[in-house]
């Protein structure tokens, strides 16, 4: 019989490895944070500064179907899609979230990409995170509605787009060359759906 309890959400985390060839790529349905998902999104909601930002696309400047916020070490800087981003000071669930993601995957990170899907009509468009001030290894915690995550092959058309679902609470790292071979994305959903907060954790080359 379940109890419930004020303890801190602990189950054993393990990331295991997707057989996906030139990529390396690991997945834990659960990691252990201080707090469970649900009081770690509605912390994250409520205490970030979220922004909306605009993107540039083959010269042609549009609004990004989400929000975002960029967090980090002073000096770790990061620019993409013509956005230039200075990093804002780490809170504390933040921190702590961090200390869990970096218990797990064995890597160190000086910052973070939040990113929040409203509702099912906020997406993120099919990219690479190649840019050269970036590390090797990015760690991806979910928090929230569960949503689709797809990485599709940048050259083999043989080799079909593999569909994953973030459950609340998971990690997914991507580690070596896989940015450099595959492209992620995180399609509309048809189905309404609530909230997702994605932390996106980097090590920017300073």
């Amino acid at each position: 019989m379940h109890h419930a309890s004020s303890k801190p959400f602990a189950p054993i985390a393990r990331l295991e490895r997707l057989p996906l060839p030139d990529a390396q790529v690991f997945y834990a349905e659960r990691v252990s944070y201080d707090d469970s998902p649900e009081v770690l999104l509605d912390r994250l909601i409520a205490e970030t500064d979220w922004r909306s930002e605009a993107i540039v696309l083959w010269g042609r400047r549009y609004g990004q179907p989400r929000l975002t916020a960029w967090f980090g070490d002073p000096g770790a800087h990061y620019s993409y899609s013509g956005i230039s981003l200075d990093p804002m000071p780490w809170t504390d669930t933040l921190r702590a979230i961090k200390c869990s993601v970096e218990r797990l995957t064995g890597s160190v990170f000086n910052s973070v990409l939040a990113n929040l899907y409203r509702d099912n009509r906020d997406s993120m468009g099919f990219h690479s995170d190649d840019e050269p001030e970036l590390g090797d290894a990015i760690a991806s915690a979910s928090f929230g509605e569960q949503r689709t995550f797809v990485l599709r092959h940048k050259r083999r058309r043989d080799i079909e787009p593999v569909k994953l679902q973030l459950r609340s609470g998971s990690c997914l790292l991507m580690r070596g060359e896989t940015q450099r071979y595959w492209q992620h994305g995180v399609p509309k959903e048809r189905r309404p759906c609530g909230p997702r907060v994605n932390l996106t954790f980097r090590r920017i080359l300073l």
